[in-house]
């Protein structure tokens, strides 16, 4: 059977290698409907490739500057902050990959489980501010979330036919970035491309950054919290530099699960669009021989001070989370502005963190709310740098 697909975020990083493993795969998917942010030219190759049903763009402007190439294919366009929610509900979309980087994928994602969707769910920011809210709307509307992160996906192999009550701890792994073995006193120094040079995964500039810093980790914590509905407690992470093994289940009589593969994004998202089945590709496989070793390390505090305030955020709950996922994404953006340095990433967070008093999280609206709250403890902040 055809799948349907619909892609937010068609031409970031994750959009990119869904449509990869798309091609991979002939037969089995059709592109139904595309949301994209500002980079046009892909965007319209991606148009005259799949030809979708439909396509969002930002701006009214750049409707213009696809209009021609959507009335030879029929496509329609649409654009500003209702454009990904139509896509998420797209009529024929059997699954729709929520890869919008950000907050910002919040709304489309609710969008997606409401309609019933399966979502394979790339946007961990969703899953950290709007947990609770997408697990009951997932329940009352038979949708099925499934991950797109490596980690997260290892996870939903291992635990596939556990039965929870046996579940001692749940490890992601961390690859430790960039700086792993940068040396303390050289890292409050490290600048904007060395951040931003990752030494096992290609990502988006923004989860790159997250990397070096490993609040990306921590933001996987409390997403692991709610996709599996797992106590804070059972929670744990390790560095594991050669990113082989990309999560791990200890079960109360002793056993350890791991999820191994090659490192390559391309197999979580396969695994996501054929799930329950697997798919037979050309994807890279694992050789354990030519790897030689695994490592193992705990996290070091004063190397990773970020992912101190992501664990404290994920025990604390309630509003927590959101603050600090709204004050990291404020950081990160001055940081690759080059307004900031990489030493004031923590600094920034942590002042959010300090000032931020717990909310009730009893709506979406309200999630917004603390959003914008936590921004503007960010910015001012970010002005004393």
């Amino acid at each position: 059977m055809v799948r349907g697909l619909a892609i937010l975020g068609s031409t970031g990083s994750i959009g990119t290698n869904v449509l990869e493993v798309v091609d991979r795969l002939p037969g089995r998917f059709r592109v139904v409907a595309l949301a994209a942010g500002s980079n046009l030219p892909a965007l319209a190759a991606q148009i005259g490739k799949y030809r979708p049903d439909l396509v969002s763009v930002k701006k009214r402007s750049d409707l213009e500057k696809l209009r021609r190439l959507s009335r030879k294919f029929g496509t329609r366009l649409v654009h500003g902050p209702d454009g990904p929610l139509e896509v998420a509900r797209a009529e024929g979309a059997d699954i729709v990959v929520s890869a919008i980087t950000g907050v910002d994928g919040l709304g489309p994602t609710l969008e997606a489980v409401r309609a019933g969707r399966r979502v394979a769910l790339a946007n961990k920011e969703s899953m950290v501010v709007g947990g609770p809210f997408l697990r009951r709307e997932a329940r009352r509307c038979g949708a099925v979330i499934l991950p797109v992160d490596s980690e997260h996906s290892g996870i939903f192999q291992c635990l596939a036919r556990e039965r929870r009550k046996y579940v001692r701890r749940v490890i992601l792994t961390a690859s430790g970035g960039p700086f792993f073995r940068t040396s303390l006193k050289e890292l409050k120094d490290k600048t904007l491309a060395e951040a931003l040079r990752h030494p096992r995964w290609v990502m988006g500039k923004k989860v790159t950054v997250d990397s070096a810093t490993m609040m990306n980790k921590g933001l996987e914590l409390i997403e692991a919290r709610w996709l599996f509905d797992i106590e804070p407690g059972k929670l744990d992470v390790l560095v594991h530099p050669q990113s082989a093994v990309h999560s791990l289940v200890e079960m109360t009589d002793g056993s350890v699960l791991a999820q191994l593969s090659a490192t390559d994004m391309r197999i979580p998202i396969q695994y996501a669009l054929t799930w329950p089945e697997r798919a037979d590709t050309s994807l890279p496989l694992l050789d354990l021989g030519r790897l030689g070793r695994l490592e193992f390390h705990e996290v070091d505090p004063r190397r990773y001070p970020m992912f101190g305030m992501a664990r404290h955020a994920l025990e604390r709950g309630a509003s927590f989370p959101v603050a600090l996922n709204a004050a990291n994404e404020a950081a990160v953006e001055a940081f690759l502005r080059k307004r900031i340095a990489f030493r004031d990433l923590p600094a920034v967070v942590g002042e959010v963190m300090d000032a931020h008093r717990e909310t009730p999280v009893d709506s979406i609206a309200a999630i917004h709310e603390i959003d914008r709250e936590a921004r503007r403890l960010a910015r001012r902040s970010l002005k004393q740098r």
